[in-house]
């Protein structure tokens, strides 16, 4: 059995599932963001992304938190990584970390990003659309999980409006300084209405902190390249206006 994983430090409508769970332990990458500034605009995001660009980034490694929780098809765990490392053609988004390990019918992944409205002078493949609602300098982690058997889909983040519902869907297309870029819902089979089980919803509401994390179970893995982003809306639910997105390299597991 071979196994590889590939890190890098560079990167590039709405009704659609899943439960809500949530996750276990925290890990070094999210414990980094802490105390973001919550200021509003591009002087904000330039701020945060550059301070990561001279070497304050999220930390590369197996995550600890989201793969530990059980539940809908059993507890699925980040398969061991190692071998040859590769390094993939980058975005230039200094403030985004990837993480990916493949053995056997099983692979994982991890992403983690700042949030900058777009236009920003640093790169971003984190956009905020609505400073209000997720701040520049606001971080996002999204793992995936995937083996025959299905997919799950966890996703962390710090920095938001403290006590405050959000919706999050897993869409089909990569962010844009276009909210609408990002495309509609990933749906697993093609239907006109929202359904969070033909869909990845990752809805959840921040604690005090401005802290929030969701987590999604399906029995169905992704189709290659079907899936390319994460929007957070203003409301839960099948559909709200596009506040943030975050472009995410979902990958699909061995059989439908």
């Amino acid at each position: 059995m071979t196994a590889w994983m590939v890190r890098t430090g560079h990167g590039p409508a709405h009704p659609n599932s899943g439960r809500r769970g949530t996750a276990g332990r925290e890990d070094d990458a999210m414990s980094r963001g802490r105390g973001v500034s919550r200021v509003p605009g591009l002087l904000a995001g330039t701020a945060a992304l550059l301070t990561l660009a001279c070497g304050v980034g999220v930390a590369h490694g197996a995550d600890g938190g989201a793969s530990d929780a059980a539940g809908g098809h059993g507890a699925h765990g980040a398969p061991a990584a190692g071998g040859p490392a590769q390094e993939p053609g980058g975005g230039g988004d200094p403030s985004r970390t990837d993480d990916v390990a493949a053995a056997g019918g099983s692979s994982w992944m991890r992403a983690a990003g700042v949030f900058s409205p777009p236009g920003s002078f640093v790169p971003s493949d984190a956009l905020t659309y609505d400073t209000r609602l997720v701040p520049a300098g606001a971080r996002i982690e999204v793992t995936q999980f995937a083996d025959p058997s299905g997919t799950r889909v966890g996703a962390r983040l710090r920095g938001l409006v403290p006590g405050r519902a959000y919706g999050m869907h897993v869409h089909t297309s990569p962010c844009g300084a276009d909210p609408a870029a990002a495309g509609p819902h990933y749906q697993h089979r093609p239907a006109a209405a929202a359904d969070p089980v033909n869909e990845v919803w990752l809805d959840f509401r921040t604690d005090e902190e401005g802290d929030g994390r969701a987590e999604a179970l399906h029995g169905w893995g992704f189709r290659e390249d079907g899936a390319r982003s994460v929007i957070i809306h203003d409301r839960q639910g099948g559909a709200g206006e596009r506040a943030a997105c975050f472009t995410v390299p979902f990958g699909p597991h061995g059989q439908d």
